[in-house]
Parts: structure tokens; sequence; C-alpha cells
């Protein structure tokens, strides 16, 4: 019986055995796995020309960045040689105390000498390599960065070599430097070589004022400035400046273009500017330009309608309030405009680059409806009743419709003469603070809004002012304009007071206020 239970017991350790020496030499094939990985992934790395773009120092190893945004894992068995600030060669962070010698450009041969040392370019760096010592030939014994390559060496001597480089810089100008007018977008746009992965800062006189590659920026004081470019990756980085001259232009300080004119139905369509059935979208434009570029007033109708105006210089964002659109409103009579604006980013000299709202008291308010819809449609003939109450009708994008009134004060049509059988306009509706304080249709106020709106005050009321870094996007987000150089005003109300008429916004000028 005893003989069978030590035959028994020899045979489960036995077994044991067995069983732990094949976990051991999966254990091996699964490292043996790992290391031919990264062997075949440098390979593939070649073949696809891609190059380094960054590597970090992790527990487990290396992780390498390349140029298409792959990440390539390295053991952290390897030893990592570099060239110190000081020229010598540095093993694992620690100065060799020997001068980084070799041909620029190209790779150092890294070997582990009889003497157990590391050895580059033939000169021995008295640093043990006892780690590397009996690794087998798909194992990674070295990395080294060196002028531009990043050189892997394996145990059996064999190196290959991956670009690893900086982003490289070229940024032109001209041999006395650059020089614009005060108030306009200086734009430069730097040609880079291996900018993947890259990072990008512009200066000015050592402020940071950019993170984008093409500079986009506007001066408004004259004067010498050094502009600085810089590109960065995990690898390295440059920098290149260049100068520039920013001298003084003297501005008119008003409207100096229109670019569109689309107004909806209202009492003082068709005489603010004066209009007849032969004009045109375009002959209305210049009409209004005109209007507006002689300190003259024209009418936006009522919800909706909107102007598109310009400058002759770029209205710089600053410290406070920075402009007022000008309009007729008086104590307890506003006639809310909603304000745009945009910059001229792609610098063609027109408003089709993005549009931002200014942030006005009512923009979060429940009230507030955002992308609202209104169309208008042109009446068959004029009414008879120079008080019709039915007289253009209007139905919107919330299933809701009415009338724009007629008053006997303005007997000519109120629907835009030049303007097809129907216009459907669209933007935020804010909800209007009219009242008749009567009780009988005879005494209507609409007192002002708190800020942010044109014809919402008076011209000479500073409440009217408005400051650029109100804007938002279409999300709402408050967004960072160095400066504007286009507005855009709408009527923001739809709403009818009785004889008065309908609620529209006024437009009779613009003043940049920090233009001196």
């Amino acid at each position: 019986m005893r003989k069978i239970l030590f035959a028994v017991a020899t045979i489960l350790l036995l077994s044991g055995c067995y069983l732990d020496d094949i976990e051991s030499l999966k254990d091996d094939i699964s490292e043996l796995k790992e290391r031919m990985a990264q062997y075949e992934n440098l390979l593939e790395v070649l073949n696809k020309r891609l190059y380094i773009v960054g590597y970090e120092s992790t527990n487990g190893g290396y992780i390498i960045t390349m140029s298409d945004g792959a990440k390539l894992n390295v053991r952290n068995s390897s030893s990592f040689i570099e060239i110190g600030t000081n020229g010598n060669w540095y093993i694992d962070g620690v100065d060799t105390g020997k001068s980084a010698q070799g041909e620029p450009g190209k790779a150092p041969e890294i070997v582990i000498g009889e003497n157990g040392h590391w050895w580059i370019n033939g000169v021995d760096t008295h640093t043990s390599a006892e780690p590397q010592h009996g690794k087998d030939a798909s194992e990674i014994t070295a990395i080294a960065l060196v002028d531009g390559l990043m050189t892997f060496t394996f145990s059996n001597g064999r190196a290959l070599s991956i670009q690893a480089t900086a982003p490289e810089i070229t940024l032109s100008q001209p041999a006395e430097g650059y020089t614009i007018d005060q108030r306009q977008w200086f734009r430069l746009l730097p040609q880079i070589k291996n900018s993947d992965g890259t990072s990008f800062t512009w200066l000015v006189n050592g402020t940071e004022v950019s993170k984008s590659l093409e500079l986009h920026y506007v001066f408004a004081q004259t004067g010498s400035y050094t502009l600085e470019f810089r590109a960065k990756n995990g690898v390295g980085g440059n920098s290149e400046t260049v100068t520039l001259t920013v001298k003084a232009k003297t501005y008119e300080n008003n409207i100096t273009k229109v670019f569109d004119y689309f107004p909806a139905p209202g009492q003082f369509i068709n005489s603010m500017p004066a209009a007849t059935d032969q004009d045109t979208d375009e002959s209305m434009r210049i009409k209004a330009e005109t209007a507006l570029t002689s300190n003259n007033i024209i009418t936006l109708g009522g919800f909706g309608g909107y102007v598109v105006m310009g400058f002759d210089h770029t209205v710089v964002n600053k410290e406070g309030n920075d402009f007022v659109v000008l309009g007729n409103a008086y104590s307890n009579w506003a006639e809310p405009g909603i304000v745009m604006v945009s910059y001229d980013a792609n610098g063609n000299g027109k408003p089709d680059d993005q549009w931002y709202e200014i942030q006005g008291s009512e923009h979060q308010k429940p009230s507030t409806i955002k992308n609202y819809e209104i169309t208008y449609y042109k009446p068959a003939t004029e009414p008879e009743d120079p008080n019709e109450p039915n007289y253009i009708k209007w139905t919107d994008n919330r299933g809701e419709t009415g009338y724009v009134s007629k008053n006997s004060f303005h007997k000519q049509s109120y629907y835009p003469l030049w303007k097809g059988d129907s216009i459907t306009l669209k933007g935020s509706f804010l909800k209007s603070n009219l009242v008749d304080q009567s009780g009988q249709g005879t005494n209507w106020v609409n007192p002002a809004y708190e800020y942010g709106y044109t014809d919402n005050w008076g011209n000479n009321d500073k409440k009217g002012h408005i400051d650029i870094s109100w804007a938002v996007d279409n999300n709402g987000k408050a967004v960072a304009l160095q400066g504007i150089d286009f507005v855009k005003v709408y009527t923001a109300n739809r709403a009818q007071a009785g004889w008065l008429g309908e609620v529209s916004t006024e437009v009779s000028g613009f003043k940049d206020l920090n233009l001196e």
C-alpha cells in the first residue's frame, strides 16, 4: 500500500513540474512574440515612410508616436542614448563625460564592447552595458536619438533608424521687414516640414497671441513689432522671427459700405429709402448705402428685416465697449435690433464668414425664441381702409399667423416693392416690452432692454454701447474676437403698437468708440 501511495505522489509531483515547464515555455514564447512584434512594427514604419513626432517614457517602456498618429510601444529593458545640452553622450539620463562625435545626419554605431561597456562610434563611454548582455537577436538593447534620427539597436548588432526631427520652418520676409497700416488684418502663413503632430505658437513682442499655423492679427497701435513663430512636436521645436512696422492711417468713423439690405414689411418701407416697383435688390442696396454713408436713416421694417454693413477699417476689440450702431430711439420708445458681428477670416473683403450674435440682456431669457422664422405675404391689392388691421399676412414656424396693420399716417405700400410674392426671414425673437399705459390704445410705450441692442437707447446714451467680447457662436459659447469688419442688424420684435404701427428697427449710423 505504501508503495502505491509513493508512486502516486511521485506522478503528481512530476506532473506539477511538467505543468510549470509548460507555463514557463508559454511565457517565453509570448515574450518572443512581443519582441518580434516590435521588430516587425519598426519595419512597417520604414516601409510606410513614416517619421517620429514624439516619444515619452513610461513605467512599462517607451511610447513612440508616428506621423500617422500610430503609437509604437517599446519595452523598458532598452537603454536610451542621446546628446545632452553640453554636447556629451547621455545614457539613461547620465552624462558619460564623452563628447558626442560623429557624422551629422548619420545614425551612431552603438555596440557593447568586449569589456561590457557601451561603445559609440568606436569610443568607449566607460558606461556599463551589463543589463543588456545575453539578450537574443530580436531584443532591442539601445535607443538613440541623434541628429534627427531615432536608432533602434538590437543585440545582434543590427540597427534600424527612423527619422525623428523637430518641425522645420520656412518664414520669408522682405529685406526691410513687413509694413502694414494700423487697424488692418496682418496675415502670415509659414511653410512647415514635418508638421504632423506639431503645435504652433505666435508671439508679438514676446506675448502669445495665437495657437494657429497662420497668423491673423490686427494692430491698433503704430510702431515696430517683433513676431516670433514657434513650431514644436514631441521630438523638439524650432522658431523663426520677422519684423513688422505698423503705420498710422486716418479712417472714416462711420459705415462705408452696405452689402445687403433686406427689410421686412413696415410703415416706413418704400420711403426710407424711397423705392418703386422698378427697383432691384442691388439698386436698393445702393440707396441704403447712400443713406447710411450720408448719416441719413433707413428702416428695417418688422421682425427679421436686416441690413449688413462694413467699414474702411477693422473695429478692434479693446478693453470695455467698442462700438455703437445708431438708431432713433428715445425715452420709453425702443425698437430694438439684434446685432451680429463677423470678421474677414478668409480675407476676401466680403461678409461671407461666420456670424456671431452680440449676447444682449435678453439672450438667455426663457421668453426668447431662437431660430424663429417668419414668412410675409404680398397683398394682392392695397386696402381701401387706410387703417386696415388685416393688411399683410404672416405665418411663422410655430404655427401662428397674423397681420401687419396699416395706418392712415403712411399711405404707401408697406410691402417691399422690389421683392416677390413672399419673403421669409429668420433670427432670434425677443419678447417686446410694449405696453399701452392708457388701457385705451392711446399711450403706447416700449421701454428699452438693459443692454446689447441697437435702436434701444438714445444715440448719446452709453447704455447703447456694445462690447465685441459679448459675441457668442450659434451654441451660445463666448468667442474671443480680435476685431470685426462687418455688422448685421435685424429687427428683434414682432409687435404692433396700435395707431403707432409696428415696432421696426431703424439704423442711422455707426461709431467706432476706439477710433481716435
